[in-house]
């Protein structure tokens, strides 16, 4: 049996997993992270994008962060996210069509227009896309 380490995803509303993991793999914004039991202590910040728990039993769960930070302290790793979301729940019809606007309002930008955010919107719901795909691949 593969040594565990605790882990914790919690977002702004709610607490969405919580237990013993044998390895988390996360988009860190200097690049993906894979977490195991004797990692170092670490802190980064996350992209909006997936991430892979894979659970003591051996199977795998994937969720969506919209951002926040990793931490990583001995026996325990802490995902703080904005937004969170077990990947089965997520729809893509909403995903694709959140994509599809974004889009939109940078094609058709106007003298209020605020770039940035627009940018944001569209890496978000690329991510929740992403996400998606990894779930379909896993259980394909």
């Amino acid at each position: 049996m593969a040594m565990t380490v605790h882990c914790d995803i919690v977002s702004a509303e709610e607490e969405i997993f919580s237990g013993l993991v044998e390895m988390v793999i996360a988009a860190a914004t200097e690049g993906d992270v894979g977490i195991t039991y004797g990692h170092a202590p670490l802190l980064t910040a996350l992209q909006p994008g997936p991430v892979r728990v894979i659970k003591q039993d051996s199977t795998e769960e994937v969720f969506f962060v919209s951002g926040g930070y990793l931490e990583v302290q001995p026996y325990q790793v802490s995902i703080l996210a904005d937004t969170a979301l077990r990947a089965n729940d997520m729809d893509e019809a909403s995903a694709l069509e959140a994509k599809r606007e974004a889009e939109q309002a940078l094609t058709n930008q106007n003298s209020d227009f605020d770039y940035s955010r627009a940018s944001a919107q569209l890496a978000e719901a690329a991510a929740r896309l992403r996400t998606i795909q990894a779930m379909r691949k896993k259980s394909g």
